[in-house]
This record gives structure tokens, sequence and C-alpha cells, in this order.
């Protein structure tokens, strides 16, 4: 959660300074997608590693880079600047997010949901505190100092990580037996974690759209940084509220239909969206667009973990973070370069088609599911 404040923050603080700098609405999704750029890359590599030697090295450099990316702006306030604490602050999030989920899966099925809900509602906390403590300390005390006060998240969280060193390398001597090495890539040919990629991309991608795109349409309507951080925040809360019942929610709703559900009602509020400039009505379009894509991601890391072969278990975790990553690269380039020519409008509309053409994937997951409950298992599995 504290590693995920200062990413969270930390984006919103290097947009805005982007923006404050006089940079385009281009540069600045050079510099959105620069968190995002070499995790994509590096995301299998680095499961491959947290499954072999365990989580608490590689969580340990993850928090040191964390702290000098975010702490460096405060230093020398620039662009080059703002570029490598992207750079090291998204590498670090990655690194430790990985090995934080590989801990968690460590357990029953029941148990590793209800781990993986923990999880979700603790980034929900730190996705609603982030920007907004990022856009009350940019208005009232500055940009240096902003990110100076986002150092403290991530020097606590390699503080705690150091007591539990004991704790996290135990953990990995409970090894599950180890899997022929295959390609990544080969993770795909097995259809339930192929349906999973495909929604969880969508839906990341639409978390990134909202993300990317509320600061620049607040911008344009002269919202003041506290503006756009209580927009953002009630997203996250959202989020968190959500997470807070989903175990009543999933006794009734499979995991297929809740994303379904989210698909559909993400289009629907990016239609919305660029309809009003009210700050009240886009607090409450943000607040519903939380509570949809809140409740899928316990789900699908459930799902990931379930069906990834023994012994690839981060290394699946690190296919879905560098296919996210992937999104978070193309879309904040891709989206600030067309921002410049067509506005930010259609932007939220053609996010609005892509994510609710999903909807027809996970339809078909679901009913595919549900057969499956009076058939043989699939032999398209990895042996």
């Amino acid at each position: 959660m504290l590693i995920h404040i200062t990413l969270t923050g930390g984006r919103i603080a290097v947009m805005l300074a982007g923006l404050n700098l006089g940079m385009s609405t281009f540069d600045v999704g050079l510099l959105i997608a620069l968190f995002a750029l070499i995790p994509m890359f590096a995301a299998i590599s680095m499961g491959r590693l947290i499954d072999r030697i365990g989580a608490f090295g590689p969580m340990r450099l993850a928090g040191v880079l964390t702290v000098t990316g975010i702490a460096l702006p405060f230093v020398w306030l620039h662009w080059v600047s703002l570029g490598v604490a992207a750079v090291f602050i998204g590498l670090g999030h990655a690194a430790f997010q990985l090995g934080t989920q590989q801990q968690l899966g460590q357990a029953e099925p029941e148990q590793r949901l209800r781990n993986y809900s923990w999880l979700a509602m603790t980034l929900a906390i730190s996705g609603f505190s982030g920007p907004l403590l990022s856009g009350l300390a940019i208005d009232n005390l500055g940009y240096r100092w902003a990110f100076a006060l986002l150092t403290l998240p991530s020097i606590l969280a390699l503080c705690g990580l150091i007591k539990k060193r004991a704790v996290i390398t135990a953990s990995h001597q409970i090894k599950e037996t180890p899997a022929v090495r295959h390609k990544a890539i080969d993770l795909l040919k097995i259809r339930d974690l192929r349906y999973t990629f495909a929604a969880n991309g969508l839906l990341a991608g639409a978390w990134d759209t909202h993300m990317f795109l509320v600061p620049l349409y607040g911008v344009s309507r002269d919202f003041s940084a506290t503006t756009i951080g209580l927009i953002l925040a009630a997203f996250a809360l959202a989020t968190f509220l959500i997470r807070t019942v989903l175990p009543l929610i999933q006794r009734w709703a499979s995991p297929w239909q809740l994303i379904h559900f989210a698909m559909i009602t993400t289009g629907l509020n990016f239609v919305l969206y660029p309809l009003f400039d009210e700050f009240w009505i886009l607090m409450s379009l943000s607040f519903v667009l939380g509570l949809s894509l809140g409740c899928t991601q316990p789900s699908i890391l459930a799902l990931l973990q379930q069906h990834a072969p023994p012994g690839r278990k981060a290394e699946a975790f690190g296919l879905r973070m560098s296919l996210i990553n992937g999104s978070q690269v193309s879309l904040p380039i891709t989206f600030g370069a067309l921002g410049a020519f067509i506005g930010i409008t259609p932007l939220f509309w053609a996010a609005a088609l892509a994510v609710s053409g999903g909807a027809w994937l996970t339809r078909r997951a679901d009913r595919e599911k549900a057969r499956d409950k009076h058939a043989k298992p699939p032999k398209d599995t990895i042996k």
C-alpha cells in the first residue's frame, strides 16, 4: 500500500509538474508512459526471478529504487528528473507488487481469495490517498515539497520489509513443484488464462485511461490540483468501499459476471464523462467508475493463481503486469498525441467503445465456464 501511494501520488505530481514546466500533452504522455515502459519488458523476468530466489531481495531493491526516484525531483525539478523518477518509481512498484502477489498466493484457494481481497482494499486506500496527498501538497507546499512528502510512504515500506525479512524468506522454503521451463507466451495456450489476461488488459486500460485523461480534462477546465486530486480520490474511495462488501457479492455473482458488469458500466461512464464540467458530477461519475472497476481485481488475481502451472505463479503475474504496462505505455503516448489535435472528448468515447466491446468476450468466457461444469476438463494445459 505504501509503495502504491508513492506511485499514484507520483503519477499525478509528475504529470502536473510537467504541465507546469510548459510541456505539451504529448510530452506529458511520454512522461507517464515511462512509468510502465521498463516494467513492460522486465515484469516476466522479475516474476521468474521471484519464483526462483524468493521475494525479499527483489522487493528490497524495489523499495530503494522507488525512494530514489520520488526524491530526485525534490533535489532537481526538471523534465529530465521527472523522466528518471517515472522510470524508477514504475520499476520499483512493479517488482514490489509481484513479490507481494506471490507471497499472498501461497495459501489455500479460499484464503487466497481473501488475501487478494485484502490486497485490493489496501490498494484502494493508497489509490485514494496518493492523488489526494499529491494535489493538496502541490497547492499548499509547491511541487518540490510534494515530491519530498511522497518519499515518506516508500521509506516506511522499506523499513517494514526489512523488519519482516525472516518471515518472507521462510515462506519461500514452501516451494511448488517446478515446471519445465517454457516461454511466457505458452501461458496463453491455457484457455482460462487467455481469457483472464484479455479481460484484465481491457479493464486495466480503462483504469489507466481514467487516471490519464481526468487530469488533462481538469486542466482544460481550469481545475486546481486539489480539485483534480479529489475527483481521482473519489474513484479510489469507491474501489475501497466495493471491496469491503466484495465477499458478500461473490456469494451470488461469479468472477466472470462481475467482470462483464464492469465492462458495460465502464463504457457507459466514459460516454457521459466529457459531457459535464461540474465538479460534483465529475466526482460522482468517478465514484461510480470506481465501484465498477474495483470489484474485479481480486477475482482476476485469484483466477491467475488458480490456473497458472506450478512453479510459474509469479511468472503469470509478471506476464499480466507486462501486458498491462504495454497499455500504460501506448495509451498515454497515443492519447497525448491525439489530444493535441482532436481534444479530450473523443478520447473518452474511443475508450468507451473499446471496453464495451470487451463485454462480448467476458460473456463468452462465462458461458464456456458454465459448460465446463457439465463436461470433462479442457486439455489445453501445460504439462
